[in-house]
């Protein structure tokens, strides 16, 4: 029964992370379809939610080792 909580957390963890990436891109490709002009705003804005988004799984792989770590 651990294994499978282990595996959820795991998958919430990568599935989480991955969809937040996917709505930026599309987000992005179409704003920048939009208003090409404002392609150095939105890349700023798109970096720093990949960044936060990618800290977020991270974090969230610590969690997950800690909490069922074996050691």
């Amino acid at each position: 029964m651990e294994s499978f909580g282990v595996v959820m957390i795991l998958l919430v963890a990568i599935i989480g992370p991955a969809a937040v990436i996917a709505a930026i891109g599309y987000a992005s490709i179409r704003a920048l379809g939009r208003n090409p002009s404002a392609a150095p705003k939105i890349l700023q804005a798109m970096i720093l939610a990949l960044v936060f988004s990618e800290a977020i799984a991270v974090i969230a792989l610590l969690v997950l080792f800690q909490i069922f770590g074996r050691g």
